[in-house]
């Protein structure tokens, strides 16, 4: 007999990033594997549009009341599955009423975090409405569910000061559809940045780097940001492409060296490296800060390197430039790491089998 799971989620299917990488990449395998899932998420597309913009008022209360309505009907439908599986957060505001509803249900309560989210962290087009936000609810979440999947050994010595079973499932990769046709000739070198608005603001701690790459190196270097948001930096030639699944591969493809720069604060210390890893399936070289997980991910001088300021990121990014063998070769330790500790095909027996622990 099957199983079934209720995931809660703020996003449909194949829309955000960090429900791709964490939970959807392994929904088919569950059903394979005798689980029968079902998602229930509250920002449509036409939501999507207003959301992280400025203003907007009316829609975005009008959508709260919706998303209070979507979140009581899956309470009263809770005793009819067998895990509740939250992500990150059942609501977009500061309330964990409907995680302490989940927690009295018959299903067993699966929380799944993959960023500090007990810190303050609003878009800028929700900033004046960070007073309804309250991440310390994480701690209060995190009292009433059975099982946390955190996405590092960070994030799960946070999760352990209020509950006791906790799993560290790392942010994966298929590597089945992450991965780059390298036989394909260049006539010049790509230096890329993929990400949202929310993070590109640690960009400038590259910028002065890559001013001076771009003007040594001219035509020879491109530097390329997909995004939903453009980088714009005075005197420096950027290619900004709109972020679309539909070419996100083909655009991946593109890049030669990879850039994720964050800062050394608490924050980043959560980030679970999701950058890196996807220039890494696709073998372009990342060249990371040495902040939490970025250290156990990339290998430096093995499998990319790592930057401390300025004159480092400048000076690893031109031995990149200049060196194609070394590119290439650590390109490929870049995959094979991948493939060996963060892809989906290396966690997904791990992954079921969490699920099966819950309910025996």
């Amino acid at each position: 007999m099957s199983k079934k799971v209720l995931f809660i989620a703020n996003h449909r299917l194949g829309r955000s990033p960090g429900q791709r990488f964490r939970f959807e990449q392994y929904l088919d395998f569950l059903k394979q594997n005798g689980y029968e899932w079902t998602l229930s998420n509250i920002i449509s597309e036409e939501d999507d549009n207003m959301l992280y913009q400025k203003g907007n008022y009316f829609k975005k209360a009008k959508l709260a009341r919706k998303a209070w309505k979507r979140r009581m009907n899956d309470v009263n439908r809770a005793d009819e599955y067998d895990i509740v599986f939250i992500f990150r957060e059942a609501l977009l505001t500061g309330s964990s009423k409907f995680e302490k509803a989940f927690a009295k249900s018959k299903a067993k309560v699966i929380f799944d975090f993959d960023d500090a989210i007990w810190l303050p962290n609003v878009s800028q087009g929700n900033k004046s409405l960070q007073k309804l936000k309250k991440p310390q609810k994480t701690n209060d979440i995190l009292k009433h569910v059975d099982m946390v999947f955190a996405g590092n050994e960070y994030l799960a010595d946070y999760a352990k000061k209020y509950v006791t079973n906790v799993k560290v499932i790392p942010t994966t990769i298929d590597t089945e559809y992450h991965k780059n046709d390298i036989s394909a000739s260049k006539d010049r070198i790509c230096i890329g940045w993929t990400g949202t608005q929310t993070t590109m603001k640690y960009l400038y701690l590259v910028e002065d780097a890559l001013r001076k790459l771009k003007s040594e190196y001219g035509d020879k270097l491109c530097i390329k940001i997909i995004s939903d948001t453009p980088w714009e930096v005075k005197d420096l030639e950027i290619i900004n492409v709109a972020w679309q699944r539909s070419d996100e591969i083909d655009q991946l493809q593109e890049i030669d060296i990879g850039l994720m720069p964050l800062l050394d604060d608490e924050w980043s210390k959560g980030k679970c490296g999701f950058k890196a890893l996807q220039y890494m399936a696709m073998q372009a070289v990342p060249v990371v800060s040495p902040v939490g997980v970025n250290k156990e991910i990339v290998h430096d001088t093995i499998n990319g390197f790592w930057a401390d300021n300025s004159e480092d990121w400048y000076r690893k990014l031109s031995l990149l430039i200049e060196d194609q063998a070394l590119r290439l070769k650590m390109g490929e330790k870049a995959r094979q790491s991948v493939k060996e500790t963060y892809s989906v095909e290396a966690n997904k027996g791990l992954y079921l089998k969490y699920f099966n622990e819950l309910l025996n």
